[in-house]
């Protein structure tokens, strides 16, 4: 058995290790240098792209994200190369229409990714339909996610079924995500089993060690039938990140979960992000310990976080322990939403008015009202329609899938950076970030005056900088 069975790991610390702790801030020159040893470790795969890495690139980094992909396929020569893909919203914070959705997984696929992990915040399957479809078209590895959760109708036996729909719906590999941390070792195992039961294709564990309980987790999954678990190198790893790649392969060797990786292979890789570490330490989080606060609440240590710097902003820190116990009363009324991005953002948001105002409800964003209308997908569960009443009053919600009322936004796209655009991925970049494409993009380009792209004449002909 052991030899049949050999665990894989999946390297995160070009993409969540980074974007975890140090707010997706590492440059693609950074990791060159030690891509190629990284070629060489035996990983199965390689996290390098999607996610916040995206817009990061060109709002943070100056640099094109579609370049960092090719740069690093063209060095991986081994190695699968896997992204982050949120479903219909694709890199970006909105649904997009299904010509926009197609091209972006074609080009994704076409420029060197091998695997496409795709999540919905919702686990509405329905907005992961058209990119999980592409994804089969263009020939990659589809990895459908289940977005791990607590809540009273989030039970194994609804993950289980979830599970045998993906496999209907084409997926190679199933991952559990945790995005919070909160999936336990007894918990874990018994969903993989579950799970195991209904699908014969291989399980990956995501998870962060933002409460302490990721490595034992891991290690209960693989025990329970887990094939893939996701690390990080260890100057990138613990807090808010992965449980160490080495730490876990050490733990792994000479038993029948044995990585088959050889840890020697690992200290260069490891020795570089050291020194990688050093250059942003001013970015890491102050305090990288276990937080007790996100298993006693049950929400992600980022939308903690949030909620902190939140209240701080309108001096109501004291305010905290409040918020924290109106979460639960708003996700409960939203039908419980998984805590990840967008509606982590949105549920926070909102029991921070409820409190801050003094009155559940009073003030409404404008994303909740579009959630309340459908915009966002099919709650998990039954929203509370006294809320929904006072969100959208009268109005029937949509039924149908999101993206059926998106019309398509490819051509308009193309018509606008026509003027300026270096490869046809440009257009992709302007329909998902078109504030940040409009100064990036033309910057890139080289000598476009303000003029040319509607900002207004140039002062004495000045051109935006190369």
């Amino acid at each position: 058995m052991g030899e049949a069975r050999r665990v894989r790991i999946t390297e995160t610390v070009l993409r969540d290790a980074h974007q975890s702790l140090i707010a997706t801030r590492m440059s693609t020159k950074d990791m060159l240098p030690v891509l190629e040893r990284m070629d060489e470790a035996g990983y199965w795969a390689l996290e390098m792209w999607g996610g916040a890495t995206f817009d990061s690139c060109m709002r943070f980094l100056d640099e094109d994200p579609w370049d960092r992909l090719r740069l690093i396929r063209s060095r991986i020569k081994r190695t699968k190369l896997q992204m982050l893909l949120r479903g219909q919203n694709l890199v970006g914070y909105r649904h997009y229409a299904d010509d926009v959705a197609r091209e972006f997984v074609k080009r994704a696929v076409g420029n060197g990714i091998d695997i496409v992990r795709i999540f919905d915040a919702l686990n509405d399957l329905r907005n992961v339909e058209t990119t999980a479809d592409q994804v089969k078209k263009e020939g990659a590895h589809l990895q459908l996610c289940i977005s791990y959760t607590l809540s009273p109708v989030h039970t194994l036996e609804a993950f289980a079924e979830m599970a045998q729909r993906m496999a209907e719906m084409g997926a190679d590999s199933i991952a559990i995500k945790d995005m919070a941390g909160l999936l336990s070792p007894v918990d874990c195992a018994k969903l993989v089993r579950a799970i195991k039961e209904r699908v014969s294709l291989p399980i990956e564990i995501h998870s962060h060690s933002t409460t302490g309980l990721a490595s034992m987790t891991y290690y209960a999954g693989l025990e329970a039938g887990a094939d893939i678990v996701d690390t990080a190198i260890s100057p990138f790893s613990l807090g808010t990140s992965q449980p160490p790649t080495e730490s876990m392969v050490a733990a792994l060797a000479g038993g029948e979960l044995d990585t088959g990786i050889d840890l020697e292979k690992l200290l260069p890789v490891c020795e570089h992000f050291k020194k990688v570490r050093e250059k942003y330490k001013a970015l890491l989080p102050a305090v990288a310990g276990v937080n007790i606060n996100i298993l006693r609440y049950q929400i992600p240590g980022g939308m903690y976080s949030n909620l902190v710097n939140q209240l701080k902003e309108q001096n109501a820190l004291d305010k905290l322990e409040d918020v924290l116990k109106e979460v639960p009363v708003v996700r409960k009324a939203m039908g419980y939403p998984p805590l990840v991005t967008p509606s982590s953002q949105m549920v926070g948001t909102q029991a921070t008015l409820n409190v801050l105002t003094g009155q559940r409800w009073k003030v409404i964003p404008k994303e909740i009202r579009l959630y309340f209308q459908g915009y966002y997908g099919q709650p998990p569960a039954p929203v509370d329609p006294e809320v929904r009443k006072i969100a959208i009053g009268d109005e029937e919600p949509i039924t149908c899938r999101p993206a059926d009322k998106i019309a398509p936004e490819l051509a308009e796209a193309r018509r606008a950076v026509r003027a300026w655009s270096l490869q046809p991925e440009d257009a992709l970049t302007w329909v998902m970030f078109p504030a940040v494409a409009k100064d990036f993009l033309p910057r890139r380009f080289g000598r476009v005056t303000k003029r040319d792209i509607g900002f207004g004449d140039p002062v004495d002909g000045m051109a935006y900088p190369v």
